[in-house]
């Protein structure tokens, strides 16, 4: 995978990678494969416990050479991505081709191909070839316009200054930042440890040349040593598709924009400065493998990766500036999923195709896909959309300029000056002249933002997180958009995406963009209040019994308590015409007489006056109990007796319909019952 956006300097060659329309083919021969919960393969060679690097590769090639035998092909065991997750590889066959062969066994969950992503550049077109940020000399004379309050010029701003008088961030919130690694020794950001806000992180670039650190395999070192590749190295294996690039630092400026020192009085200021910043590094030279940013992804979120030790610093947020074309992958999705569970956020930009189709993991189910806008509040010319954003945020751009003009919009970012290896202790930031612009520096906006929410309400969920966003988010601009009396063509409105037809400048709405604009200010302040909750006994109720309604998952900021709360029922459905409890109280109660859908309200108020309310239709059954058989006769113990068995199956049944859900029965089998 690549990085979604880039550095480009007019006096040397760009930094960037080729553009995200040539894919990388997936790694030669190999493959993520994914074994079924008890399967053969894993109970013969199972992970038990914390077991050594060394330890892990045994198993894992036990495993590899057992699925190998299974499907009459030898396999070489490569890295662990989760328990039941890992990649093999074979030599002499296509990784699409192992992969159909692989998914086919029995004990195999699913099997794709190890892809390669990289960074997300955006197109080498006159209107954003320039680079660098920083309010000096160079420029951009527009500074750090992305994070200050909208103006009628500079639509897309975030409004950070309102947010920040809430709360600049948490140091127990943890942010991750999974790119091409850090460099530690920028003076604006720094380790924790000399009271910067980088954390130790690590490294899960496993293959050695794409890695370019001198480091066998996956280490605890995310330094970014520098991604360039030279003209001999380009086009040449592992570097197949790849052209000669300079290094990016790419990680340093997407970890600067979401936690860079403040009020230091040096450089620039992070989104959320408070934060603690946990750079992963998933990316090498010119790309990362999909094993390395899902193991990366995992490791980030607290989930246990074989191999490796395990995360002391799990992130509430994980920051995904990167990505590739095609649909979301199981494989992708199955880490998605995890890391929703665990209550942590994934963010990711949409991708620099100009206006294709989002890639993945912008695309995967449950992450915050970021849309780049332009200063004037419309979707920048590389930036792509569809259905899966969830949010748009600045990313950049130059309005119409000439050859060796400075950049009037780029996203100023903490960067180096090395065109390969990195110069130490290098305090520069991108300008005018090499900018910073795309998808990887609007998702870091968001990303910091997302960590300020949870400074200011620790106890939220993803879905609250996201809700939140969206709910604040500030309308998009529809008119007076374009570049001035000198731009002659005029600004269309955004359309469906397509893989094969670039969609530049447009305005936005919200089927293709996202809810709207980023606005920070009002993000923090909707989690700063209490959160209203209601969780319903039992879930799945029926009609004639009661059913009781609870507050006790409702959210309050720190420091603060929940002291009012009020029920209504705002539609009974014609089967519930009031409450047979107190309303006032932090459970309720009602019994509906039929099935059908009641909805209920419930307001909660904290001891300073904030208030938030929640609506929930609650669905009603009426379920008949189940047609109980008609028990055998009993043998040698007289008439009618009925036997111990028998009783056990009654029991059974009797438990298994209090257990189901609206619409369901329960009818027996062979050798038991099922839901029917």
């Amino acid at each position: 995978m690549a990085c979604a956006g880039v550095a480009f300097s007019q006096s040397a060659a760009p930094s960037a990678p080729s553009a995200p329309s040539a894919e990388l083919a997936p790694v030669e021969g190999e493959v993520i494969v994914r074994f079924k919960t008890g399967a053969s393969v894993l109970r013969a060679h199972a992970l038990a416990g914390r077991e050594n690097a060394a330890t892990v590769r045994e198993m894992l090639g036990r495993r590899a050479g057992a699925l190998g035998t299974r499907v009459g092909r030898a396999l070489e065991a490569g890295q662990a991505t989760g328990e039941r997750t890992q990649v093999v590889r074979a030599v002499g066959i296509d990784a699409a081709a192992l992969a159909r062969r692989l998914a086919a066994d029995p004990d195999v969950e699913f099997a794709e191909p190890n892809g390669r992503r990289r960074i997300l550049a955006a197109p080498n077109d006159p209107l954003y070839g320039a680079t660098a940020p920083g309010v000096r000399p160079s420029g951009p004379d527009s500074g750090q316009w992305y994070l200050r309050a909208p103006t009628p010029a500079v639509v897309s701003a975030i409004d950070i200054e309102t947010a920040w008088l809430r709360t600049q961030g948490s140091s127990s919130v943890v942010v991750a930042v999974l790119d091409t690694g850090v460099r530690f020794d920028h003076p604006d950001l720094g380790r924790v440890a000399t009271g910067g806000r980088l954390l130790p992180g690590y490294d899960f670039v496993a293959n050695n040349a794409v890695a370019n650190d001198n480091q066998p395999g996956r280490d605890d070192d995310p330094s970014d040593p520098g991604d360039w590749v030279s003209s001999a190295e380009a086009g040449r294996a592992p570097f197949t598709g790849c052209t000669a690039s300079n290094s990016s630092w790419h990680g340093t400026r997407t970890a600067s924009l979401v936690g860079a020192a403040t009020n230091n009085g040096l450089g620039m200021a992070g989104t959320a400065p408070g934060v603690s910043v946990l750079p992963v590094r998933v990316l090498g030279k010119c790309f990362g493998t999909d094993s390395d940013i899902q193991a990366g992804m995992l490791w980030a979120a607290g989930i246990a990766v074989p191999g490796v030790p395990d995360n002391p610093n799990p992130a509430r947020v994980l920051n995904l500036s990167l990505g590739a074309g095609g649909a979301c992958t199981a494989a992708y999705q199955n880490v998605v999923d995890q890391i929703l569970a665990r209550g942590t956020v994934i963010v990711a930009a949409a991708g620099n195709s100009a206006g294709g189709p989002v890639g993945t993991p912008g695309n995967c189910r449950g992450v915050v896909a970021v849309l780049a806008l332009r200063h004037a509040g419309t979707k920048v010319g590389f930036s792509d959309l569809g259905v899966e954003i969830t949010i748009a945020a600045p990313g950049g751009n130059c309005i119409n300029i000439t050859a060796g003009s400075p950049c009037l919009y780029p996203i100023l970012a903490a960067s180096n000056t090395g065109t390969t290896e990195p110069v130490a202790a290098n305090a520069f930031w991108t300008d005018s002249f090499r900018i910073s612009v795309g998808t990887s520096f609007s998702s870091p906006l968001v990303a910091g933002t997302v960590g300020l929410m949870f400074s200011a309400q620790p106890l939220l969920t993803p879905t609250q997180v996201r809700t939140a966003l969206q709910t604040t988010a500030r309308a998009f601009r529809t008119t007076g958009a374009d570049n001035g009396p000198d731009d002659a063509t005029p600004v269309l409105q955004c359309t469906a995406p397509s893989a094969n037809v670039q969609q530049l400048q447009c305005y936005c709405n919200t089927t293709w963009c996202g809810a709207g604009m980023l606005d920070a200010g009002e993000a923090v302040k909707a989690v700063s209040g209490p959160i209203a909750r209601i969780d319903v006994t039992p879930v799945a109720p029926v009609a004639g019994t009661a059913v009781q309604l609870s507050s006790s998952g409702s959210t309050v900021s720190s420091g603060r308590r929940i002291v009012a709360w009020s029920w209504t029922l705002v539609d009974g459905g014609g089967i519930a015409s009031a409450f047979t409890s107190a309303t006032n109280a932090a459970t309720a109660a009602l019994t509906p007489s039929a099935a059908g859908t009641l909805v209920v309200r419930l307001t909660v108020t904290d001891e300073l006056g904030a208030s938030a309310s929640i609506s929930q239709s609650i669905v009603v059954a009426a379920v008949a109990p189940p047609p109980v058989p008609v028990p055998p006769a009993a043998t040698g113990g007289g008439g009618g007796a009925v036997t111990t068995p028998w009783m056990l199956l009654l029991a059974l049944a009797t438990a298994l319909l209090w257990r189901a859900g609206p619409g369901e029965r329960v009818e027996p089998i062979r050798g038991g019952w099922r839901r029917a």
